[in-house]
């Protein structure tokens, strides 16, 4: 399971440069719950992503106001632990809040921003798109 992002992000300003960021990004990734089979499609793909990643979303209309909460996986570490963070600032939110994060300023707070290669921040990129699509087309 997930910390909360608060503590991620207070994880992240204890750790040095380099090294243990990029162990504890994988810790993240493997934090995440294991992603069903079933849900490994076409739909589920993100595309834009040098690796394999796929992103499940769907709206809980119990709650009020009703609340976007996700899955993802990936066929690589890193990614995994780019897709739990993506994750953590994104589950559980509404998509008025979903529509005001900024993944990329927090990356950068974390100190993850600058260590990104083009490749993953497009593909970060297109993770946190696909996420806002899916909050307004699952609240429409």
């Amino acid at each position: 399971m997930l910390p909360p992002i608060e503590t991620i992000i207070d994880n992240f300003g204890i750790l040095d440069e380099g090294p243990d960021r990029y162990e504890y990004l994988i810790e993240l990734g493997r934090a995440l719950p294991a992603f069903p089979d079933d849900l490994l499609t076409e739909e589920n793909r993100v595309h834009g992503c040098e690796s394999q990643v796929w992103v499940d979303s769907h709206i809980d209309r119990s709650q009020e106001p009703p609340r976007l909460h996700l899955q993802g996986t990936s066929d690589s570490v890193i990614t995994k632990g780019l897709i739990a963070l993506v994750m953590a600032l994104h589950d559980g939110k509404t998509p008025t809040e979903i529509a005001d994060v900024d993944v990329f300023q927090v990356f950068k707070h974390i100190g993850l921003g600058a260590h990104l290669t083009s490749k993953r921040s497009n593909g970060v990129r297109a993770m946190a798109e696909r996420i806002h699509r899916d909050a307004i087309r699952l609240t429409a």
